[in-house]
């Protein structure tokens, strides 16, 4: 598979989707546990349009959205995947990857993927819920598993896949003040997507796109 055609850092901003930011109550455990036992009418944005990238049916695959239990509030865990990858290479992504057959459903896949990409067992993980599916332009439909995670754990990052593990805390992320629409013109057409840089971290893509998601869903 071939890497992205085009550099996201180097794209102008088009806009900033500028919508108020989640109740700092709604970031709280007790809260985001009850909001996906009983959600509420959402609609969730448009997934990633094909780049031409992938052949044939979307790859089934999960990742694990990590919410750390700080005392200073919840943050989110994410890794920066290595340069020598073949998909998404050099990205800021949650921690997952594609369903095996062992697997018993998306959750598990997640969990599974997440001990073995940094070694987070699932023990101290608690998941609250998952969020709708969410298809890649590079030819993956991605189960969000939205999961509650209980210091203190030890990380082990796999250092073929993961290059950097890091945390970004969850209000920053779930304010619509940060999160920048970019665009580039590409061969099969204008192609839109959604950018949150944190520091020297800059998080797009499918990562920032399922984040919008998360960030609606909260708002709802």
């Amino acid at each position: 598979m071939a890497k992205t055609p085009f550099d996201p850092t180097q794209l102008p901003i088009e806009a900033i989707a500028g919508e108020a930011a989640v109740l700092l109550e709604r970031l709280a455990p007790d809260w985001l546990r009850q909001r996906f036992a009983a959600p509420p009418e959402w609609t969730p944005e448009p997934s990633e349009p094909p780049l031409g990238l992938h052949r044939g049916a979307p790859t089934p695959a999960s990742v694990l959205v990590p919410l750390v239990l700080r005392e200073d509030g919840l943050r989110l865990l994410l890794t920066m995947r290595t340069a020598h990858l073949n998909d998404h290479a050099g990205q800021i992504a949650f921690p997952g990857g594609r369903a095996e057959q062992s697997d018993a459903d998306a959750i598990d896949t997640a969990l599974r993927e997440t001990a073995e990409e940094i070694g987070l067992d699932r023990r101290h993980i608690d998941v609250i819920g998952t969020l709708p599916l969410y298809y890649t332009g590079t030819g993956y439909a991605v189960t969000p598993v939205v999961g509650l995670v209980t210091p203190p754990f030890e990380l082990q990052a796999d250092p073929f896949e993961v290059a950097e593990i890091f945390e970004v805390p969850f209000h920053f992320l779930m304010d619509g003040a940060n999160h920048q629409l970019l665009a580039v013109d590409l061969p099969n057409g204008r192609r839109r997507f959604y950018a949150m840089p944190y520091q020297n971290y800059f998080i797009w893509g499918a990562t920032a796109g399922m984040l919008r998601n998360l960030f609606h869903f909260l708002r709802a």
